[in-house]
């Protein structure tokens, strides 16, 4: 067994061998005056199980590609077997039509991987568990519910909590933390009059003097979070948390989220946001690469995946 990382999250990747106590494979990834993407893999890898590191962040479309041209470059390099270890799956998004005539990327992407020669996809909190079967290849969908119950029952001293689902859709993902917690379920009732921005109508369960926890799989703007955190505390809520799996955080998301009424935001090292948070004083991140680096090594070792989730 062997890693690659590419250049998403290199942080991340040399946390995830350290925890393997393997080193990287030594490659060279560097752009070419106009753009394109150069892969060289500068070591022996024939007959190796390779895992490379990569997550679909922005520059999505940069990251993409790149883990795209790395899966080539290994299949032409004759590795044994190849995972593409992905720790945010950017266009997940877009897995459905929404509206008439548009993409649905999330297929889309999948095909891609898949047909450039990955043979099994490793990836954390998808936005729809669906997109697994866009796969024609196994795919592993960690879940970060453990970790996040853990950080609550260390740090969050009350006990009179609710886990808060911010729209219908992550109802599962909230009842999930809520079952680790053994404490009830809220759901806020959202509408997106237009793309990236949401609208509170109505928040569904008891919320009065109670620390709500919300949950989610991704904050890009920051926009469905805060506003759900104002419509909790305006309806009594004593203080309000939000554990998000994925943090995008574009444009001004930083600014906002400090100015909110958000005790504390945390999130995970899926994206490098290191440079960006570093000085926000409520916003927190928690490492997946002991999870990341546990998958690796009993998917190598061929043992089960699954009791992770326990």
């Amino acid at each position: 067994m062997k890693l690659l990382t590419g250049n998403s999250n290199k942080i991340l990747s040399k946390k995830i061998s350290n925890y393997l106590k393997s080193k990287l494979i030594n490659s060279s990834i560097r752009k070419f005056a106009d753009g394109e993407i150069y892969i060289e893999i500068n070591e022996n890898i024939r007959g190796n199980s390779i895992f490379i590191i990569q997550s679909i962040s922005s520059p999505a479309n940069d990251n993409l590609m790149e883990l795209l041209l790395c899966i080539d470059a290994l299949k032409r390099s004759s590795a044994k077997n190849i995972t593409t270890v992905i720790p945010y799956f950017g266009y997940a998004r877009q897995d459905r039509k929404v509206v008439p005539r548009t993409s649905i990327s999330a297929k889309l992407v999948s095909n891609l991987i898949t047909k450039a020669g990955a043979d099994r996809v490793v990836t954390v909190d998808l936005h729809a568990g669906q997109i697994q079967g866009f796969f024609d290849i196994p795919v592993d969908n960690l879940f970060c519910t453990p970790i996040f119950a853990r950080h609550i029952k260390k740090n969050v001293k009350s006990k009179n909590i609710i886990c808060v689902a911010p729209d219908v859709g992550g109802t599962e993902r909230a009842r999930a933390l809520g079952k680790s917690l053994d404490v009830g379920l809220a759901i806020v009732d959202k509408r997106r009059p237009a793309p990236g921005k949401s609208q509170v109508m109505n928040v569904i369960g008891n919320v009065k003097d109670k620390t709500c926890i919300i949950v989610d799989d991704i904050i890009d703007s920051g926009g469905t979070i805060i506003n759900s955190a104002k419509a909790l505390k305006d309806r009594g809520a004593k203080e309000v948390y939000a554990y998000i799996t994925h943090g995008v955080l574009s444009g001004e998301a930083v600014k906002k989220i400090q100015n909110s009424v958000i005790k504390k935001l945390v999130i995970t090292d899926s994206i490098d946001n290191e440079i960006r948070v570093n000085k926000a004083k409520n916003i927190e991140v928690l490492t997946i690469s002991n999870l990341m680096g546990e998958a690796i090594k009993r998917i190598s070792n061929s043992t089960s995946v699954s009791d992770l989730f326990k």
